[in-house]
């Protein structure tokens, strides 16, 4: 069967797919999706972000979306209606917090109206093109409640949070799912939450399956998605460990250049 006439639905992660270098969704894209929407497919955005932080991102491509965030924590319809919430334990963060990790490492705890974070970090600070997902510096060890939907870390050395996270997988074998969204981040949710899980209780809503999606990432926390639907497509400007891991799946171009419209477009608006 030809793509055209299996796929319904549209699935996209924001920072290194939709979104270029700047952060920002490109003209040509935002009428790609508007195009989309008028054939009715379905369009899905699932990304590591806070809901705050993504809301001004996906309303600026000019068509209904259905939002996943903070990796499949949470699910909000195209009306902003909160679907779905999950949250991890504030004993689980701090025996994470409690592991005496390195200050050099940028610690942060997604909440659900503002983050925290242990020092500031311009880099990260730098994603949010309009700042909707205010942060405030924090001494973790005098919060008594530190129940969030999800614990970030960010370092621009791999192989440092790399140690770190097998650090915490040793003391914590079964308790969360975790990803690497970029080389520099490093996120820890409940072991129930993963973006594919989120996306399937999307679908089911709408009477589709993963049979009929297709899928664009480029991080490791779109790993299972992109195994999951029925066309995948992995991004250029991907890791190479991820593209090396998912050799099945085919490479397009870069965000940069436009590379998921224009994929849509020669395949499903052509």
């Amino acid at each position: 069967m030809h793509i055209k006439e299996k796929i319904k639905v549209v699935i996209s992660d924001l920072d290194g797919t939709l979104l270029n270098t700047h952060h920002q969704i490109s003209e040509y894209t935002k009428t790609v999706f508007q195009k989309l929407h008028e054939e009715n497919y379905l369009i899905i955005v699932a990304t590591g972000r806070h809901h705050l932080d993504a809301f001004p991102i996906v309303e600026s491509l000019g068509c209904p979306v259905y939002l996943v965030t903070s990796n499949g924590a949470r699910i909000h319809s195209p009306s902003k209606e909160l679907l779905f919430s999950f949250n991890m334990k504030s004993d689980a963060i701090k025996s994470v917090l409690a592991l005496d990790i390195d200050s050099d490492i940028t610690t942060v705890l997604f909440r659900e109206e503002f983050s925290q974070t242990n020092k500031e970090n311009k880099k990260l600070n730098s994603f949010q093109t309009k700042m909707n997902y205010p942060t405030e510096i924090v001494d973790f060890d005098a919060i008594e409640d530190l129940s969030a939907i999800k614990l970030f870390f960010s370092h621009d050395d791999h192989d440092k949070l790399v140690a770190l996270r097998e650090r915490i997988l040793v003391n914590h074998p079964d308790e969360f799912s975790h990803a690497f969204s970029l080389p520099f981040c490093l996120e820890f949710m409940d072991k129930s939450v993963d973006k594919s899980v989120a996306i399937l209780k999307v679908l089911e809503k709408e009477n589709f399956t993963f049979a009929e999606s297709i899928s664009f990432g480029d991080g490791f926390n779109d790993e299972k998605m992109l195994n999951s639907t029925g066309k995948a497509l992995i991004m250029e400007n991907a890791v190479e460990a991820l593209k090396n891991k998912l050799s099945h799946i085919e490479v397009i171009s870069t965000n940069d250049n436009d590379a998921v419209a224009k994929y849509l477009t020669k395949t499903l608006l052509s």
